[in-house]
């Protein structure tokens, strides 16, 4: 492990060079990248345990998502606020927002897990058949009780991307990896002398190295001055002002990722009605997702913060070209390196599956899947760039009119009409180029200019 970094960047106003970009950029991919590898290597060790586990840890995995990205959800609000201040030169200010989304992110987890013992039972029972229904809720009542130190976890990127100290990033990131894939075959199969817990043995890994990153990330805020520079922990009174400033700006995004999240799971439940096959190779599609979006999604971080710093500065005019180059960066990057999925797509599938039954449903659903995570690389930079515009509810908007699209698709191709889930991934296609056109259109309507946050 790397020893705690002691530095702290001075300058928080920032640039709109492609260096100044990449800078900020290139730190959030490897703090993003790290927990992807985790999850593949998670997805190894249950596929050892046999058929159907990678499937249910689908439906789990997105059920956990969609109160993870209520978080995010704040984590996005709470970063442009950051950025903005940064840019003002507030910076008293900065720590105080940081203090009061620790009380929302606690009162949302524990109505997570409430909600996950009492109504989630009756949610997935109506939807699953038995044996995955008493494995599902049996790992997500363990694993939902993360969602505390994840919250806590989260609002770190708010601050070290907000205050340009994305490099600082990885530390928190490489504890909560390395502890997560030790404890992963520890737990599930028993070694290092810990018990032999099989499927809710990754549950208590997650859970226990959310807690570990959690831990790191606040000794590095802590080594680094940060809470002192920024005000941070300074008074623990509850202000009321900043809670109202900091749920104006991320309720609309909270609820944008709920339903989009949401809509994910309505779509892998109608994918379990076609079998087994079809759900095992819609959750190495949610991985191929996750993985190749690494830098994409960093990239959206990076808008957030730079498109808010920028306008911070009273620099509109520099917006629509700095978003153009990002996007040019976001676009560039992921076509060189998901390249080889796109060319080599029947022989880097042979890896995971050499079942002919699955390669002749996989391919053409990967080749679908890799035209939208093409249009995902863009449309992710614009819609970010509302979020750092400071207009939450234009991104709630455009998510809103996208879900309902996506969902009518999904539902009438797969439950309707009956066709294929290479048809049924068909539905990325119409949601991202939906998110792509209307972001595009309102952040060049000029609108978002002369928005307060």
């Amino acid at each position: 492990m790397l020893p705690f970094p002691t530095y702290m960047s001075s300058d928080l106003k920032l640039g709109t060079s492609y260096r100044q970009i990449l800078e900020i950029s290139l730190p959030i991919s490897f703090a993003i990248l790290v927990p992807q590898f985790n999850y593949l290597i998670n997805s190894f060790f249950l596929a050892k345990l046999g058929t159907g586990f990678i499937g249910i840890s689908g439906v789990t995995g997105v059920y956990y998502l969609i109160f993870s990205v209520i978080g995010f959800g704040l984590n996005n609000g709470l970063q442009a606020l950051i950025s903005r201040r940064a840019g003002q030169d507030r910076t008293g200010e900065i720590g105080i927002l940081f203090t009061q989304s620790i009380y929302i992110t606690l009162i949302i987890a524990l109505v997570g897990i409430a909600f996950t013992y009492t109504l989630a039972p009756f949610i997935f029972k109506s939807n699953l058949d038995e044996p995955m229904y008493v494995k599902a809720i049996g790992f997500l009542k363990i694993r939902i009780w993360g969602l505390p130190f994840l919250y806590l976890y989260q609002m770190r990127n708010a601050l070290l991307v907000g205050t340009n100290q994305s490099k600082l990033l990885i530390y928190g990131t490489l504890a909560e990896t390395i502890s997560n894939v030790v404890l992963d075959y520890g737990l599930i199969f028993g070694h290092f002398g810990l018990p032999t817990l099989g499927f809710n043995g990754a549950a208590y890994a997650s859970v226990l190295a959310e807690f570990i990153g959690m831990v790191v990330v606040f000794g590095i805020i802590h080594i680094n001055g940060m809470n002192k520079r920024f005000n941070i922990f300074m008074t623990w009174k509850i202000d009321w002002a900043s809670i109202k400033t900091i749920l104006t700006q991320s309720a609309p995004l909270v609820l944008q990722y709920a339903i989009s999240i949401t809509s994910w799971e309505f779509f892998f439940i109608l994918i379990a009605h076609d079998g087994q096959l079809a759900l095992d190779i819609s959750q190495f599609m949610r991985i191929i997702f996750g993985f190749f979006g690494i830098f994409i999604w960093a990239f959206a971080a990076t808008s957030n913060t730079m498109v808010s710093n920028v306008i911070g500065q009273g620099k509109n005019d520099l917006v629509i070209p700095l978003i153009m180059r990002i996007s040019k960066l976001s676009f560039g990057i992921t076509l060189l390196v998901f390249f080889p999925v796109i060319i080599y797509t029947g022989n880097i599938l042979s890896l995971v599956n050499h079942d002919q039954a699955f390669l002749a449903l996989a391919i053409p659903v990967l080749r679908i899947v890799s035209i939208a995570i093409l249009i995902m690389s863009i449309s992710t930079i614009w819609l970010n760039s509302v979020t750092g515009s400071g207009n939450t509810l234009i991104n709630l908007s455009i998510e809103g009119i996208t879900i309902i699209l996506y969902s009518i698709y999904v539902y009438v191709i797969l439950e309707v009409r009956n066709m294929s889930i290479v048809w049924g991934w068909g539905s990325e296609l119409v949601y991202w180029t939906s998110i792509l056109i209307m972001s595009v259109t309102y952040m060049k309507s000029g609108k978002w200019k002369g928005k307060k946050v």
